[in-house]
């Protein structure tokens, strides 16, 4: 193992492939700006279109709808025409429902223009994971990985802070010109695309193997490192002979009946308890009702005696500064402690900080005179809430999801896990104020809290461990032999692994 001025290969981050993801991640950044602006400029939507209940519901809900063709999309596509040239199609999609979204005369035209950003919004879920796994060493996968969601809280919290800024303007301007804003950083992520290497992953499923040693050139610390990972990556593509500049295609990926043939007709033992895995903690991470809790907060805090609408911003503000430094940490600790441990912390966290707010709100809600105690008692445990769940089920859900699926499945497995993460988060948007209305607020929290307890009882019986495992060596702990008598599998130290072979 090589050191130099006392750190590691394995302990360095390399800056290259540290910037490809910056770069990669400024499209989760827009996703992320987009629905965290939303829950501010409905309040002044609401008053100048003059929509009803069912609308506002519709206009939150249908970004996520529409995100799940864009999924399923994104995953043919990064399949057949490579990892980094999704992005500039989804910079041309944030563009144009930005643009109409800002232009918004009417309901109709803001509708559309949101589902067009949804479009764009599946494809960022699929495109930035998948690139950001396959281009990161081992060592700092966690980590680099995680910038991807990490960025969608920045772009929550920008959101905040752009419904605080510009709602001090006109009724009729300041909502547009928060909705137009992400069109400006979508033309510099179509520019910056252009700087991006290519996955060395997709690279060597085209048989492209020159090509991938280039690039794993520059994305390594060392040659030693690059061809290590080059040999990992060939050996896991069935690759003998790598002297040519080009071999026969290992995979057929413009094909995509194989991918799904393989996951859903006849999966092997290790790949059906992946794809099981995968479908579930995205369908826990949405049922937690974070998104509800995220785009209906100003009328959590309504519940409360708030109802300045500059008043409902800070506290809002509160929420996206919350989720940003959690999501840091979380970012810092997901090589260091792990993403099954995380998710453990996180999820049984995160159900009891529910349930304090259900019966918080409960009290609230049935008090016979306002109780000057109530803001406290509310904000406090869903700031609570917002934290313990950054913390691990936000960021961790989509690095284990991106990690588990082998080479040959992984973007076509990564669109599955949108599409369930996507339309679970539209049932629970959608029907999240019809449901308050019949079972209270109250109500609503401490039934979410149960599902949450349902997530960390999963997560504890089935989720082995993956930190600092090679990708080509992910599947093998979910064989049927592995998994018996390694159910919490111990993390595999890359560096020395690779001094012992």
């Amino acid at each position: 193992m090589e050191i130099k001025d006392g750190i590691s290969e394995c302990q360095k981050v390399n800056k290259y492939a540290f910037a490809c993801v910056l770069a990669a991640s400024i499209v989760s950044a827009i996703f992320g700006y987009a629905t965290g602006v939303m829950a501010g400029a409905l309040l002044y939507i609401k008053e100048d279109l003059k929509i009803s209940d069912l609308q506002v519901a519709l206009l939150v809900g249908v970004l996520n709808a529409c995100a799940i063709p864009g999924s399923m999309a994104a995953g043919k596509t990064s399949d057949f025409i490579g990892r980094r040239y999704p992005f500039i199609l989804c910079s041309i999609i944030y563009l144009l429902g930005s643009i109409l979204m800002g232009y918004g005369p009417s309901y109709a035209i803001l509708l559309t223009g949101r589902c067009i950003t949804g479009i764009g919004v599946g494809f960022a879920l699929n495109i930035a994971s998948v690139y950001c796994a396959e281009i990161s060493p081992p060592s700092h996968r966690g980590f680099l990985t995680s910038l991807p969601d990490l960025s969608i809280i920045l772009g929550i919290l920008l959101g905040y802070v752009s419904n605080c800024f510009f709602g001090n303007l006109s009724l009729k301007l300041g909502w547009r010109i928060m909705l137009g804003l992400p069109s400006i950083p979508s033309l510099v992520l179509a520019v910056l695309t252009l700087k991006l290497v290519e996955s060395p992953r997709w690279l060597v499923m085209r048989g492209r193997v020159s090509e991938t040693k280039q690039v794993l050139l520059q994305i390594s610390n060392t040659k030693e490192e690059a061809e290590r990972r080059f040999q990992e990556i060939k050996l896991a593509a069935g690759i003998v002979d790598d002297e040519q500049d080009s071999v026969q295609a290992p995979y057929e990926t413009g094909r995509r009946e194989g991918a799904f043939k393989e996951l859903f007709c006849k999966p092997s033992p290790s790949v059906r308890r992946i794809l099981i895995i995968a479908m579930a903690i995205h369908v826990f991470q949405q049922i937690s009702g974070i998104e509800g809790i995220l785009s209906y907060s100003p009328r959590v805090f309504e519940r409360t005696g708030i109802t300045h609408k500059s008043m409902l911003h800070l506290a809002t503000l509160g929420i996206g500064t919350t989720q940003f430094i959690f999501t840091c940490l979380a970012t810092f600790l997901m090589d260091r402690v792990g993403r099954r441990t995380l998710l453990l912390v996180s999820s049984g966290g995160s159900a009891m900080a529910l349930l304090g707010l259900g019966i918080g709100l409960t009290i609230v809600e049935n008090a016979d005179e306002p109780l000057m105690w109530a803001p406290c008692f509310v904000i406090v445990p869903t700031y609570l809430f917002v934290a313990l769940f950054q913390i691990g089920m936000g960021p961790a859900t989509w690095v284990y999801s991106c990690e588990i699926f082998p080479l040959r499945l992984r973007a076509q497995g990564l669109a599955i896990g949108v599409v369930v993460n996507r339309t679970v988060n539209v049932v629970l948007v959608t029907t999240f104020i019809s449901i308050y209305k019949k079972i209270t607020m109250g109500g609503t929290c401490i039934m979410l809290a149960g599902f949450i307890f349902l997530a960390w009882l999963f997560c504890f019986l089935f989720m082995p461990e993956t930190k600092g495992r090679p990708l080509e060596d992910i599947e093998t702990i979910f064989g049927q032999d592995y998994y018996k008598s390694h159910r919490k599998s111990k993390p595999a130290d890359q560096c020395n692994a690779n001094n012992n072979a």
